[in-house]
C-alpha cells in the first residue's frame, strides 16, 4: 500500500496487492470494493476507474474482517482488491455513470450504500473550489479516512483540478509544522480542537473545511482570534459531502425546509440512490428531486441555512421541542466541561427530561448540575436547561469525531 509522505515518499502496497493488477483487472460496469491505506496509490485507482467506467466502494482499512464482509455483502461488488489480493466475484453490475459507492451508516450503524455519480463529484469539487477561492496550484492536506467523502474528495481535487496533495494519516503540532506549502485541508472537529490544544500553526491554511458535526462556540471563539479561516460546512455523504459553506449553499445547490422543519436539498451534487435499495432510494427523495436529510432547521430570508440538529434527535419536553446539539454547546462552553451529549428520557410529568452526558477536564472536580444549569442560562432558554447531569469519562464517537447518540 501507497505511504506517501508528499514529494519524494516511497510506496508501499499491502501483501498479495499491487495497484497495477486493479487496473488491469477493472471493466466497464464493475463496482470494486478496495481497501487500501491513505496515499498517493488511491489516486491511480480512481483514475482509473473513471477512465474505464467503473465504481469504488472504499472499504476503511480499519474494519474487522466480519465488519469488511458484512458490507461487501451488502455492496455485492463484482471486484475485491485487499491483502488477500485482487480477485473477481459474482457481484451484480453497477451503471458505468456511478464513480463512488460509499456507506453512510452515519450513527445508526445501518450501513447504506450512496451511489455518487462521476458528474455528482464534479460539480461538488468545482463548486467548492469557487467557495473558497482555491486554484489548480494550491495543495490540499490530506488527512481523513478516505472511506469517507470528506477524504475523497481531497483526492478529486486533484484528479478534476490538479491540486497536489500531501498525505498524512496523522496530525499533530509537529505535523503541521512541517506540511510545507499546504494551503487547504479537510478536517473534523475533533482533529481541529486537538490541533488548537497543540498550538499547531493553522494560520498558514487560506481555509480549513470543517465538517462531520458542527463547530461549537468556543472553538470557533479560539479559530477567530488566532486568525485562522474555519469554513463550517453542512452535508452529507447522499450530496457529495459539504454543501452548505459558512451557512450559505454552493452554487447550484438549493435548500429549503418542510413544513414540518425538515431540510430538503436539490442540485447536481445528489446521489442517484442506494444502491440495491430501491425502496430507501424512493423513501429519501421528495417530489421533485428534494433530497430528504433527516436534519431539522430552517433557511432565512436571505438563503442562510441553520442546521438545528436531526430531527430523530429532537426532545419534546412539555410541549417544547429542544435541539440537543443547542443545549449541547451551551453546556460545553462551561469552563470545567471537555464534552457533553444531551438527551431526552421519558418522564411521567414532562414527557421527556432533557439529561445531558458530561466529560469534566478535571475528573476529580466534576462540575455540578447548578453550576451547568445557571452558566447554560445564560445563552439558551431555561426550559432547554437539564434537568440530571450523568459525569462520565468519554463520549462514544463515529471516525469522523460525531457522537453516537445510540
Amino acid at each position: 500500500m501507497v505511504d506517501r509522505q508528499g514529494p519524494g515518499g516511497r510506496r508501499r502496497y499491502a501483501r498479495g496487492m499491487t495497484v497495477p493488477e486493479l487496473r488491469r483487472t477493472l471493466r466497464t460496469g464493475d463496482l470494486a470494493a478496495v481497501a487500501l491505506a491513505p496515499g498517493a496509490a488511491w489516486l491511480g485507482v480512481l483514475r482509473h476507474a473513471r477512465a474505464v467506467g467503473a465504481a469504488i466502494l472504499p472499504i476503511d482499512v480499519r474494519l474487522s474482517r466480519s465488519e469488511r464482509a458484512a458490507l461487501i455483502g451488502t455492496a455485492q461488488p463484482s471486484v475485491i482488491a485487499d491483502e488477500d489480493g485482487v480477485r473477481r466475484t459474482e457481484g451484480v453490475a453497477i451503471d458505468p455513470a456511478i464513480h463512488l459507492v460509499i456507506a453512510t451508516s452515519g450513527t445508526s450503524g445501518h450501513a447504506r450504500l450512496a451511489e455518487l455519480p462521476a458528474m455528482a463529484v464534479e460539480a461538488a469539487v468545482m463548486a467548492s473550489a469557487d467557495a473558497i477561492d482555491a486554484r489548480a496550484e494550491d495543495r490540499w492536506l490530506s488527512c481523513l479516512p478516505l472511506a469517507h467523502i470528506g477524504g475523497l474528495l481531497v483526492l478529486e481535487r486533484h484528479l478534476l483540478l490538479g491540486a497536489p496533495i500531501t498525505f498524512r494519516r496523522r496530525l499533530a503540532r509537529s505535523v503541521i509544522a512541517r506540511i510545507g506549502d499546504a494551503r487547504f485541508t479537510s478536517l473534523v472537529p475533533t482533529q481541529l480542537t486537538r490541533l488548537l490544544d497543540a498550538g499547531a500553526d493553522l494560520g498558514r491554511f487560506r481555509a480549513i473545511l470543517v465538517g462531520g458535526s458542527g463547530v461549537d462556540a468556543e472553538v470557533a471563539n479560539r479559530v477567530a482570534g488566532a486568525g485562522v479561516r474555519v469554513v463550517p460546512t453542512y452535508g452529507m455523504t447522499e450530496t457529495c459531502g459539504g454543501v452548505v459553506y459558512a451557512g450559505r449553499p454552493l452554487a447550484g445547490v438549493e435548500v429549503r425546509a418542510s413544513r414540518w422543519g425538515e431540510l430538503l436539498i436539490r442540485g447536481p451534487t445528489l446521489m442517484r440512490g442506494y444502491r440495491l435499495d430501491p425502496a430507501a432510494s424512493v423513501e429519501v427523495f421528495e417530489p421533485g428531486g428534494w433530497l430528504r436529510t433527516a436534519d431539522g432547521g430552517e433557511v432565512d430570508d436571505d438563503g442562510t441555512v441553520r442546521v438545528h440538529g436531526r430531527l430523530a434527535d429532537v426532545i419534546v419536553s412539555g410541549g417544547e421541542k429542544i435541539w440537543p446539539a443547542e443545549v449541547e454547546a451551551a453546556l460545553s462552553s462551561h469552563p470545567e466541561v471537555a464534552a457533553a451529549l444531551v438527551s431526552g428520557v421519558a418522564d411521567r410529568e414532562w414527557g421527556e427530561r432533557v439529561v445531558a452526558r458530561v466529560v469534566p477536564r478535571r475528573p476529580a472536580a466534576p462540575p455540578t448540575l447548578e453550576s451547568l444549569r445557571d452558566h447554560a442560562a445564560e445563552t439558551i432558554a431555561r426550559h432547554k436547561l437539564p434537568r440530571e447531569v450523568i459525569i462520565v469519562d468519554r463520549l462514544d464517537r463515529t471516525s469522523l469525531g460525531k457522537i453516537r447518540r445510540r
